[in-house]
Parts: C-alpha cells; sequence; structure tokens
C-alpha cells in the first residue's frame, strides 16, 4: 500500500477502494456503492445479528421507506432533532404531492402509528421487532465511506412493555446481545451515558456504545435508549392492563448501522491492508497452489477445499495462471482473509499443507488428516485480534498517546451539571462524550467537588 496507517484518513481512505469493499466514486456527495467483498462483509454482520434477535424473539418487520409529513408534524422533541437531516420529496412525476414525504432517517415516526393499531392489550406485549433497511439523513459535515454517509445501512431494534421495570430489562438484553456481537467483531467499547443534552431526542436517557479509533478519536457504533412513555404518549399507543385501565406503553430501542464496518477496518488493518475478523469474513481461508514439478497439484488443492468446505469454513481457491504466488499473497494480505494455505511440490508428497495466520509471521504445517484444526486457527486469530484492540483501548484509558495520534482520549471525573461540562471542555479541548458505566468508577467532580463519575472526553467522528 501506498500509505501508512499512521497516517490513518490517508490510510482509510485508500484501503476502503483498494480492497473493493466500496467505490466512492457514485456522483452524489456522501453515497456510495457497496462491492460485493464489502457487501459479503456486511451481510455476514448481519446475519450474526438477525440470528441472535430471532433467538431472543424479535420478529423481523420491513417497513416503508416513506414517512408523510403529517407523520412528522408530531409536536415533539424527536422530531425537531432530525428536522435539519431529512431528504423530501416533494413531487410525484411532475404533479406537487398533497403531502410531502420525508426518506426516513430512523423509524419511530414510521413504525409508532402502526403500534397503536397492533397493540390492544397486555396479552399483545411484549412488542419486540426489528429491521435491517437503508435510512438517510443530509449529512453536512465531511463524508467518509461507513463512517459517515447520507445512505446509511441500518439496523434498528423496537420494543414496547408494560411496565418501566420490563423496559429496563429489554435494555439489558441488548447489552447482553452487544456483548455477543462485538465479541465476533473484536472490538472493544466504552459504554458512555450519554449527557442530558446529548442524548437522542425524545429518549429518557441514552447509552452509547463508542470505540477508540487509530487515530485516537472515538466513533460511536452502537446505542440503546429508554424512552419511557414519551413516544408512547405522543403517538397515542395505548394499551389495557389487566385489571381493565388504559395506559401508555413503555418503549426501548436500539440501533446500529455500518459503523461496525468502519471499525473492523480501522481497528484492525494494518499498514498492509485489512485484517477481517474470521467469523465475518467473506472469505476465511484462501488456497494458493504453487506451481512445480510434482503432478496432481489442481486436484490435490480441490480435494483440500473440499475438507475444509466440509467443516462449514468459507474457503476459495485462487488457481489464476497470469499471477505469481508471491502476487497472491500479497492480494489476499491486503483483503484482509484470515488464513492462507500454501500447497506446492512438499504439501503433495508429505500429504500437508502449510497455514499462515494473517495475524502472525511464521507458518505452520498441518496433515490432511487433521484439516479440522482450521478452525483452531480461526479462533486463535480472533483471539489476538481481541487482546490488540483491547490494548489500544486500555492505553488510551491510561492516557498513553500512540506515536502519531492525531488525538487521545482524556477522561476526568465529573458530575452532571452542564457548566462543569462546558469548564472541562474548555480545559481540554475535547467533547464531553457522557459518563462512561462498564469501565468508569465514582468520585469527586473535579470541577464543583459533587459527586460524579468517569467521564469521556473525545474528538468524536
Amino acid at each position: 500500500m501506498e500509505y501508512s496507517k499512521k497516517n490513518f484518513s490517508e490510510w482509510y481512505n485508500e484501503i476502503v477502494e483498494l480492497s473493493e469493499l466500496t467505490d466512492k466514486r457514485y456522483p452524489i456527495k456522501g453515497m456510495n456503492v457497496w462491492m460485493p467483498y464489502g457487501y459479503d462483509l456486511m451481510k455476514n454482520i448481519d446475519e450474526i445479528i438477525r440470528r441472535r434477535f430471532k433467538e431472543d424473539d424479535f420478529g423481523e418487520v420491513m417497513f416503508p421507506a416513506l414517512i408523510s409529513k403529517t407523520m412528522f408534524e408530531v409536536e415533539f422533541e424527536h422530531i425537531k432533532g432530525f428536522e435539519k437531516e431529512l431528504f423530501w420529496i416533494t413531487k410525484g412525476g411532475r404533479e406537487s404531492l398533497e403531502d410531502d414525504l420525508a426518506m426516513r432517517p430512523t423509524s419511530e415516526a414510521a413504525m409508532y402509528p402502526m403500534f397503536r393499531l397492533w397493540i390492544r392489550d397486555h396479552s399483545d406485549l411484549p412488542l419486540r421487532v426489528f429491521q435491517i433497511v437503508q435510512v438517510w439523513r443530509y449529512e453536512t459535515k465531511h463524508t467518509r465511506p461507513f463512517m459517515r454517509s447520507r445512505d446509511i445501512h441500518f439496523i434498528e431494534c423496537h420494543t414496547a412493555h408494560e411496565t418501566y421495570d420490563d423496559a429496563e430489562k429489554q435494555l439489558e438484553i441488548y447489552r447482553n446481545q452487544w456483548n455477543y456481537f462485538t465479541h465476533i467483531l473484536c472490538i472493544p467499547y466504552l459504554e458512555v451515558e450519554r449527557p442530558e443534552w446529548d442524548k437522542f431526542p425524545g429518549a429518557v436517557y441514552t447509552r452509547a456504545f463508542d470505540t477508540i479509533m487509530p487515530s485516537g478519536r472515538t466513533l460511536q457504533i452502537g446505542t440503546i435508549h429508554q424512552y419511557g412513555q414519551n413516544f408512547a404518549k405522543n403517538y397515542e399507543v395505548k394499551f389495557a392492563r389487566e385489571d381493565g385501565e388504559s395506559d401508555f406503553v413503555y418503549q426501548t430501542t436500539f440501533g446500529m448501522s455500518e459503523r461496525l464496518v468502519a471499525a473492523v477496518i480501522s481497528i484492525h488493518g494494518d499498514d498492509i491492508g485489512l485484517i477481517i475478523p474470521p467469523y465475518i469474513a467473506p472469505i476465511q481461508v484462501i488456497i494458493v497452489p504453487i506451481p512445480g514439478k510434482e503432478p496432481g497439484l489442481h486436484e490435490y488443492a480441490q480435494s483440500i477445499l473440499t475438507k475444509i468446505t466440509e467443516f462449514g469454513i468459507r474457503v476459495k481457491m485462487d488457481d489464476r495462471d497470469s499471477y505469481t504466488p508471491g502476487y497472491k499473497y500479497n492480494y489476499w494480505e491486503m483483503k484482509g482473509v484470515p488464513i492462507r494455505v500454501e500447497i506446492g511440490d512438499r504439501e503433495i508428497t508429505e500429504r500437508t499443507i502449510t497455514v499462515k495466520k494473517r495475524t502472525a509471521k511464521g507458518r505452520s504445517k498441518v496433515s490432511i488428516d487433521h484439516i479440522e484444526e482450521m478452525k483452531v486457527f480461526l479462533d486463535d486469530v480472533a483471539q489476538t485480534l481481541r487482546e490488540r484492540s483491547l490494548k489500544i483501548l486500555e492505553d488510551n484509558l491510561n492516557g498513553l498517546k500512540i506515536q502519531q495520534q492525531e488525538s487521545q482520549i482524556v477522561t476526568k471525573i465529573l458530575c452532571y451539571r452542564k457548566e462543569c461540562a462546558d469548564a472541562m471542555e474548555t480545559e481540554t479541548g475535547l467533547t464531553m462524550m457522557g459518563h462512561i458505566i462498564n469501565k468508569g468508577k465514582n468520585g469527586k467532580c473535579e470541577v464543583c467537588g459533587n459527586d460524579g463519575r468517569t467521564s469521556l472526553f473525545s474528538r468524536p467522528y
């Protein structure tokens, strides 16, 4: 590659195209083309998420992309929070529409009028649905593929419950799901309660999952929201309790997006290119045959491919005649394939394969009678990625700035008053992201001395 990861922005912009994840040449700013390799990566992530949601009794839905202006005219802070980001459709053909239509920026305004029809009494609760869709937001800042787009691949869950406590239990389920997802993606995170002035519009409170990028800046890669009855009261989502009395439901949401791909690219990649966590990789094992004197190379390599496939591993053979083995090694390393299998004269004679992990320098010999060891190699790659990425996060938490980072995070004990946050933002030159829940501690505010908790200050993407 031309760029070093020490120059993170240049490295990132180069690798997303060089590795054929996306094509940025689509002639609308902030809207890019998912290439097959990138879309396979996103779909693998989607399927892990989809499977877990269904195991936890969520139903998958698909709502229309358009929301009417009338649906957005509910006098509610949620709508005001998105009004500057909406894409509007005002004509059908050459005729003006009777009611202008907005492309969904998220789906509360689309879903909750339907929730009002679906929920009648307590037997209809809890209601748990999710969808994996595109959302559109008129992002006016600097756009960047997967990180800050106008056409966003989005995963959103919406639930409705009888009581606030039931909704709180749902948020705990979200946390367990998030731990599962990030374990597979090998991404460490901070759970940060956003301050009152920066919570999701309409929420009682918002918890964000932030990760630390190689640049020293933070990236929000997931959020969970406690809505209480705020949305239900505005959209008239009521149910009949067992005693016959009517009440508003309590609601929650959980959101993720293609930023998961941005985090995978950024945190795990190196100067060579991508390193994709094994269980989301489009290709988990690449086989590179090395022509030599021994006959039957293709047949032997094909037999290895068949054996690996039988273990449920996504494997491909690169048998292109026009490229040297060395070129293929570099190509697939840049694409981030976790495991490379090399097969030449020696392997044919010994009835073995040579295995190279993307995260290690050495090679290993494996007998064809022990091909199942490939799963162990994949697990080793994943564990190495978890350990590396966790070290980066903890080094930053401990105030160790990585060489040539453009920024770094700062942690301070802070109370919940905006005045104290403003004072600390002035001192640090960073944005107060909120109080850290999973790695923070309680203490006295470093500005006013009142009770507080570890707070995160950073430059967010």
